[in-house]
Protein backbone atom coordinates (compact mmCIF):
# COMPACT_ATOMS: atom_id res chain seq x y z
CA UNK A 1 0.00 0.00 0.00
CA UNK A 2 1.12 3.55 -0.73
CA UNK A 3 0.45 6.78 1.15
CA UNK A 4 -0.18 9.87 -0.98
CA UNK A 5 1.19 13.33 -0.23
CA UNK A 6 -2.16 14.13 1.41
CA UNK A 7 -1.79 11.22 3.83
CA UNK A 8 -4.45 9.09 2.14
CA UNK A 9 -3.70 5.39 2.05
CA UNK A 10 -3.83 4.13 -1.52
CA UNK A 11 -4.21 0.59 -2.75
CA UNK A 12 -1.64 -0.26 -5.40
CA UNK A 13 -4.02 -0.30 -8.37
CA UNK A 14 -3.21 -2.74 -11.11
CA UNK A 15 -4.25 -1.35 -14.43
CA UNK A 16 -4.08 -3.89 -17.23
CA UNK A 17 -3.13 -3.06 -20.75
CA UNK A 18 -0.25 -3.36 -23.11
CA UNK A 19 2.73 -1.17 -22.53
CA UNK A 20 2.37 -0.59 -18.81
CA UNK A 21 5.92 -0.27 -17.48
CA UNK A 22 7.02 -3.07 -15.18
CA UNK A 23 4.15 -5.41 -16.06
CA UNK A 24 5.34 -8.60 -17.75
CA UNK A 25 3.54 -9.52 -20.96
CA UNK A 26 2.43 -12.89 -19.51
CA UNK A 27 0.84 -11.16 -16.51
CA UNK A 28 -0.92 -8.72 -18.84
CA UNK A 29 -2.34 -11.63 -20.85
CA UNK A 30 -3.48 -13.36 -17.65
CA UNK A 31 -5.12 -10.19 -16.43
CA UNK A 32 -6.79 -9.79 -19.80
CA UNK A 33 -8.24 -13.29 -19.45
CA UNK A 34 -9.30 -12.49 -15.90
CA UNK A 35 -11.05 -9.33 -17.08
CA UNK A 36 -12.79 -11.36 -19.77
CA UNK A 37 -13.95 -13.84 -17.13
CA UNK A 38 -15.21 -11.07 -14.91
CA UNK A 39 -17.05 -9.45 -17.78
CA UNK A 40 -18.67 -12.77 -18.60
CA UNK A 41 -19.55 -13.50 -14.98
CA UNK A 42 -20.55 -10.00 -13.95
CA UNK A 43 -22.32 -8.67 -17.00
CA UNK A 44 -25.79 -9.39 -15.67
CA UNK A 45 -25.21 -9.18 -11.94
CA UNK A 46 -24.73 -5.43 -11.69
CA UNK A 47 -28.27 -4.89 -10.52
CA UNK A 48 -27.70 -6.48 -7.13
CA UNK A 49 -29.78 -9.51 -6.32
CA UNK A 50 -32.34 -8.63 -8.97
CA UNK A 51 -30.72 -10.03 -12.08
CA UNK A 52 -29.53 -13.56 -12.56
CA UNK A 53 -25.74 -13.67 -12.69
CA UNK A 54 -24.01 -15.69 -15.35
CA UNK A 55 -21.90 -18.66 -14.45
CA UNK A 56 -22.72 -21.57 -12.24
CA UNK A 57 -22.94 -21.14 -8.48
CA UNK A 58 -20.50 -23.76 -7.19
CA UNK A 59 -20.85 -22.94 -3.50
CA UNK A 60 -22.23 -20.38 -1.08
CA UNK A 61 -20.25 -19.10 1.90
CA UNK A 62 -22.35 -16.81 4.08
CA UNK A 63 -23.17 -13.81 1.88
CA UNK A 64 -20.59 -14.78 -0.78
CA UNK A 65 -20.92 -17.04 -3.81
CA UNK A 66 -18.30 -18.91 -5.80
CA UNK A 67 -19.36 -18.63 -9.45
CA UNK A 68 -17.56 -20.40 -12.27
CA UNK A 69 -17.72 -20.13 -16.03
CA UNK A 70 -15.56 -20.87 -19.05
CA UNK A 71 -15.32 -17.61 -21.00
CA UNK A 72 -14.98 -17.73 -24.80
CA UNK A 73 -11.38 -18.50 -25.73
CA UNK A 74 -10.38 -19.68 -22.25
CA UNK A 75 -8.90 -23.14 -21.87
CA UNK A 76 -10.34 -23.84 -18.46
CA UNK A 77 -13.08 -22.83 -16.09
CA UNK A 78 -12.48 -19.63 -14.14
CA UNK A 79 -14.05 -18.93 -10.78
CA UNK A 80 -14.67 -15.80 -8.73
CA UNK A 81 -15.85 -15.05 -5.22
CA UNK A 82 -18.71 -12.59 -5.61
CA UNK A 83 -21.21 -10.51 -3.66
CA UNK A 84 -23.60 -7.88 -4.98
CA UNK A 85 -25.07 -5.29 -2.61
CA UNK A 86 -27.11 -2.09 -2.61
CA UNK A 87 -26.74 1.03 -0.49
CA UNK A 88 -29.26 0.78 2.36
CA UNK A 89 -30.66 4.26 1.77
CA UNK A 90 -30.37 4.26 -2.06
CA UNK A 91 -31.71 1.16 -3.74
CA UNK A 92 -30.52 2.43 -7.14
CA UNK A 93 -26.85 2.46 -5.99
CA UNK A 94 -25.32 -1.00 -6.01
CA UNK A 95 -21.89 -2.58 -6.15
CA UNK A 96 -20.60 -5.93 -7.27
CA UNK A 97 -17.48 -7.04 -5.42
CA UNK A 98 -15.42 -9.73 -7.12
CA UNK A 99 -12.35 -11.55 -5.83
CA UNK A 100 -10.33 -13.74 -8.15
CA UNK A 101 -6.98 -15.42 -8.41
CA UNK A 102 -4.99 -15.00 -11.59
CA UNK A 103 -4.47 -18.11 -13.68
CA UNK A 104 -0.89 -18.45 -12.44
CA UNK A 105 -2.18 -18.32 -8.82
CA UNK A 106 0.42 -15.66 -7.99
CA UNK A 107 -1.90 -12.67 -7.58
CA UNK A 108 -5.27 -12.14 -5.94
CA UNK A 109 -7.39 -9.31 -7.27
CA UNK A 110 -10.21 -7.39 -5.62
CA UNK A 111 -12.36 -5.80 -8.29
CA UNK A 112 -15.35 -3.58 -7.57
CA UNK A 113 -17.92 -2.65 -10.18
CA UNK A 114 -19.68 0.61 -9.30
CA UNK A 115 -22.60 2.23 -11.14
CA UNK A 116 -22.05 4.72 -13.93
CA UNK A 117 -22.15 8.30 -12.70
CA UNK A 118 -19.64 7.90 -9.86
CA UNK A 119 -17.17 10.74 -9.44
CA UNK A 120 -14.03 9.21 -10.91
CA UNK A 121 -11.31 11.44 -9.36
CA UNK A 122 -12.51 10.60 -5.84
CA UNK A 123 -11.89 6.90 -6.40
CA UNK A 124 -13.26 4.08 -4.27
CA UNK A 125 -12.76 4.08 -0.50
CA UNK A 126 -12.74 1.06 1.78
CA UNK A 127 -13.29 0.66 5.51
CA UNK A 128 -13.29 -2.64 7.38
CA UNK A 129 -15.16 -2.56 10.69
CA UNK A 130 -15.09 1.26 10.59
CA UNK A 131 -11.29 1.39 10.20
CA UNK A 132 -10.04 3.16 7.10
CA UNK A 133 -8.13 0.85 4.77
CA UNK A 134 -7.59 3.37 1.98
CA UNK A 135 -8.67 4.48 -1.43
CA UNK A 136 -7.96 3.34 -4.99
CA UNK A 137 -8.73 4.95 -8.34
CA UNK A 138 -11.21 3.72 -10.87
CA UNK A 139 -9.30 2.18 -13.76
CA UNK A 140 -11.95 2.23 -16.46
CA UNK A 141 -15.64 2.53 -17.16
CA UNK A 142 -17.53 -0.04 -19.19
CA UNK A 143 -21.08 0.20 -20.52
CA UNK A 144 -22.37 -1.45 -17.34
CA UNK A 145 -20.30 0.37 -14.68
CA UNK A 146 -16.93 1.67 -13.54
CA UNK A 147 -14.20 -0.66 -12.31
CA UNK A 148 -11.73 -0.19 -9.45
CA UNK A 149 -9.28 -2.96 -8.67
CA UNK A 150 -6.32 -3.74 -6.47
CA UNK A 151 -3.86 -6.54 -6.09
CA UNK A 152 -4.66 -7.92 -2.65
CA UNK A 153 -1.75 -8.20 -0.25
CA UNK A 154 -1.73 -10.52 2.77
CA UNK A 155 -2.64 -7.64 5.12
CA UNK A 156 -5.80 -6.79 3.19
CA UNK A 157 -6.81 -10.46 2.92
CA UNK A 158 -6.31 -10.92 6.65
CA UNK A 159 -8.42 -7.83 7.45
CA UNK A 160 -11.23 -9.03 5.20
CA UNK A 161 -11.11 -12.55 6.65
CA UNK A 162 -11.22 -11.34 10.25
CA UNK A 163 -13.65 -8.45 9.72
CA UNK A 164 -17.40 -8.43 10.08
CA UNK A 165 -18.33 -5.65 7.63
CA UNK A 166 -16.63 -3.80 4.81
CA UNK A 167 -17.92 -0.44 3.65
CA UNK A 168 -17.08 0.69 0.14
CA UNK A 169 -17.38 4.43 -0.38
CA UNK A 170 -18.23 5.99 -3.74
CA UNK A 171 -18.86 9.64 -4.51
CA UNK A 172 -21.52 11.15 -6.77
CA UNK A 173 -20.35 14.70 -5.97
CA UNK A 174 -17.22 15.89 -4.11
CA UNK A 175 -19.36 16.46 -0.99
CA UNK A 176 -21.57 13.38 -1.21
CA UNK A 177 -19.92 10.10 -0.22
CA UNK A 178 -22.14 7.05 -0.24
CA UNK A 179 -21.11 4.16 2.02
CA UNK A 180 -22.22 0.78 0.74
CA UNK A 181 -21.95 -1.87 3.49
CA UNK A 182 -20.99 -5.40 2.58
CA UNK A 183 -21.08 -8.40 4.90
CA UNK A 184 -17.81 -10.26 5.31
CA UNK A 185 -19.67 -13.30 6.63
CA UNK A 186 -18.23 -16.25 4.71
CA UNK A 187 -15.42 -14.30 3.04
CA UNK A 188 -12.64 -16.37 4.65
CA UNK A 189 -14.01 -19.82 3.77
CA UNK A 190 -15.02 -18.58 0.31
CA UNK A 191 -11.58 -17.12 -0.36
CA UNK A 192 -9.89 -20.34 0.78
CA UNK A 193 -12.16 -22.35 -1.56
CA UNK A 194 -11.48 -20.13 -4.58
CA UNK A 195 -9.40 -21.83 -7.29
Amino acid sequence: MVVSSRGVLLFPALIGGAGRPGTPARLQRLLGLALLAIAALGATCLAPRSAAAQGVVKSVHGEWQIRCDTPPGAQSEQCVLLQSVQAEDRPNVGLTVIVLKTADQKNRLLRVLAPLGVLLPAGLGLKVDDQDVGRTPFVRCLPNGCVAEVVMDDTLISRLKSGKQATFIIFQTPEEGIGVPLSLDGFGPGFDTLK
